[in-house]
């Protein structure tokens, strides 16, 4: 295995506790700040890890959210595909940005990915999100850091003894 590559194992545990938090249930005032873990977990991956983190890695996590949360089969995995083509096609140049500038980057995703949610339901009759959901980018955005690294540390091995 190359240096800075890592197995499937952490991308899995990631992906399976970014999906566990989006189901701790929060109170009412709370819950539209939520941020959308299974994105900034796909978007680091896809960013770090091209080689193992692909379109293909962010539908399997996306359709793994849409059985466990019970929402709409394939509107994450549609949303986690196309965070991570975005993200795909501009990674050379967004790995070298400063993470702020990552993080604006990361809430200008995040409300994309808003926009599609939107669609999806609208398309398919759901009803629409609260409109205070929309916040929720700006929370994406401020936990982009931690959640960087945090995974990167992980993935680069500086947590063991």
């Amino acid at each position: 295995m190359k240096r800075g590559q890592t197995g499937y194992g952490w991308m899995f545990a990631s992906v399976v506790l970014a999906i566990l938090l989006a189901l701790l249930p929060l109170p009412e005032l709370m819950a539209p700040l939520r941020p959308y873990w299974l994105a900034l977990v796909v978007a680091y991956w896809v960013l770090e890890n091209p080689d193992r983190a692909g379109l293909g890695f962010a539908f399997v996590a996306g359709l793994l959210a849409d059985v466990a949360q019970g929402a709409i089969l394939g509107e994450q995995a549609l949303r986690m595909v196309i965070l991570a083509f975005i993200l795909d096609r501009f990674r050379t140049r967004l790995r070298f940005f400063p993470i702020w500038q990552q993080a604006l980057v990361m809430c200008a995703l995040l409300i994309n990915d808003r926009i599609v949610s939107a669609i999806v339901h609208l398309l398919a009759g759901a009803p629409q999100a609260d409109p205070m959901y929309w916040l929720s980018p700006l929370t994406g955005a401020v936990m982009w850091g931690p959640v960087f690294v945090l995974l990167d540390a992980l993935r680069r091995g500086r947590g063991r003894s």
